[in-house]
């Protein structure tokens, strides 16, 4: 594989995993101003064990399942990555294409 294209596949996994914390952490800080500001006008202890319980599930089963979806990515990201910058490769020599006939087209 070229230098090039491993450069490109380590960009883009760097990227999404980026986007993947930053996502998360939205999650969290939604999650937890949420939690606090209904838990304070909560006064049945049962609901509030609820609330809890239901909060620390979405957090818990989120992060994991992330941090799976990550650890995936950075396994198999030479095919993951590789099937996408393949396709946008193709895709830009067609617009380049398209592109240069429009051109041609309006010269003559």
């Amino acid at each position: 594989m070229s230098d090039r294209r491993q450069k490109r596949i380590d960009s883009m996994f760097a990227r999404d995993r980026l986007m993947a914390g930053v996502t998360l952490l939205a999650l969290w800080i939604t999650l937890g101003y949420v939690y606090f500001a209904v838990s304070m006008s909560v006064e049945d202890p049962a609901v509030r064990i609820a609330l809890t319980i239901g909060a620390m599930g979405v957090v818990v089963f989120n992060t994991a399942s992330v941090t799976a979806m990550v650890r995936h990515y950075k396994e198999d990201k030479d095919h993951i990555y590789g099937l996408d910058i393949h396709h946008l490769d193709e895709n830009r020599i067609r617009k380049a294409a398209l592109d240069d006939s429009e051109e041609e087209e309006a010269l003559a």
